[in-house]
């Protein structure tokens, strides 16, 4: 086992002790047997990168041999050819730019298959919102100035009563939205790194299976998270005053330390569990392996693609926030302005943000999934050599 953090040796023993022959996009998961495919025998020596394996059919330029191209700057150094491409990434490790214009690149080229499945999850995500905030949202007690010790503590209890009633709910559908939509596009990111087509269909039957799986491990992380903030926070709510204080803020700023480094060494769980069809305890393992070693890189990859994602959505948030109050406290100030422009002209606001704050989300939202499909990829690539297996998959070789 070689758990040496960055790129290793082509041919080198998985992170995890296993065969490392799960290769994101074939259909089918390795054999406890032993029959599935297996490392090439002829590995590339240490250090170099090796042109991918040549045939009598294999395309060359004219007047040049495969094994003399010409002096450029490949992967591997001064000479090296390139890395192959099959599909959105050449087949060597990534960096956090190419890892996020792969996910752009998926989105733009699989549109059709993205939008089928991110169109109907927020549509249903919204509607079920509604409803929860509609028919499950509890009226809070009314709280006078001269409340009594007893009346305060009443309204404090149906005040938490309320928050889990709505925020359990809420939630659930939230992390089912999350889960559907996380597992279909990891498979469409898986088939895009091959440059092999997929539809709706062929994604929902390779993916649904492990569904069930998947929305256990979505809903296992963040309540073990809240569990660990929660003991770590208790001493410090049982003792009260000003101690008590300081030393649940304490201990909630230790629990927000361990949170983030739990949460950044399993965060490639998911796409494990789904491309290498292994259990949740399993799956949650494999991250660990894969991240060890490399815990800040992966951090550092995440969270940028966090901050872009998250702020280009704030945004356009902001933007139509402005946009829409401009309109509100404008249109009055028109000149020959009605009740009736007024109206139209809010209303055609507001529906005009509401339009484009949900085009933002179709948009935006894919790319994390995505991009931590890919994340997934580039830790293979970096620590078992799973390029290797990419580029024989891409050309359809089991030798």
């Amino acid at each position: 086992m070689n758990d040496t953090p960055g790129r290793n040796t082509p041919g080198s023993a998985p992170s995890d002790d296993q065969d490392g022959s799960a290769i994101p996009g074939q259909p089918s998961a390795p054999e406890p047997d032993g029959s599935g495919p297996q490392w090439s025998k002829d590995q590339p020596p240490a250090g170099r990168w090796s042109p991918p394996p040549g045939g009598p059919n294999r395309p060359q330029a004219p007047g040049r041999a495969w094994g003399n191209p010409p002096p450029q700057r490949g992967w591997g150094g001064y000479g090296a050819p390139a890395a192959p491409k099959p599909g959105v990434i050449p087949l060597r490790p990534l960096g956090v730019g190419e890892i996020l214009d792969a996910a752009v690149q998926t989105l733009r080229r699989y549109w059709r298959t993205v939008l089928a499945v991110t169109v109907p999850v927020a549509v249903v995500t919204q509607v079920a919102l509604v409803f929860v905030q509609r028919y499950l949202s509890a009226e809070l007690p009314d709280l006078h100035a001269d409340a009594t010790p007893t009346e305060q503590l009443e309204a404090a209890s149906a005040y938490l009563r309320a928050s889990a009633t709505e925020l359990a709910p809420t939630m659930l559908v939230s992390v089912a939205a999350s889960v559907f939509t996380s597992a279909l596009l990891t498979i469409v990111v898986s088939r895009a790194i091959l440059g092999r087509p997929v539809t709706v269909s062929e994604a929902w039957r390779e993916a649904s299976p492990r569904l069930p799986q998947l929305l256990v491990l979505s809903l296992a992380l963040p309540l073990g998270a809240g569990a660990l903030a929660f003991v770590a926070m208790l001493p410090g709510l049982l003792l009260g005053g000003a101690g008590g204080a300081t030393l649940a803020f304490l201990g909630g700023t230790a629990a927000f330390v361990a949170i983030v480094w739990l949460l950044i060494r399993f965060g490639l769980a998911s796409p494990a569990l789904m491309l290498e069809r292994q259990g949740i305890v399993a799956a949650l393992k494999r991250s660990a392996k894969l991240v060890d070693g490399s815990w800040w890189r992966v951090f550092g990859y995440t969270l940028v693609m966090l901050l872009i994602v998250g702020g280009v959505s704030f945004a356009v948030q902001m933007v139509i926030s402005v946009a829409t109050q401009a309109s509100v406290f404008g249109a009055p100030l028109a000149q020959h302005a009605t009740p009736g422009t007024v109206f139209a002209s809010v209303a055609t606001m507001a529906i005009t943000g509401g339009l484009l704050q949900f085009l933002t989300q179709l948009v935006l939202g894919p790319l994390l999934p995505l991009a931590s499909g890919l994340l997934y990829v580039d830790q293979r690539i970096r620590r078992e050599a799973l390029d290797l297996e990419l580029t024989k998959a891409a050309a359809g070789t089991d030798d």
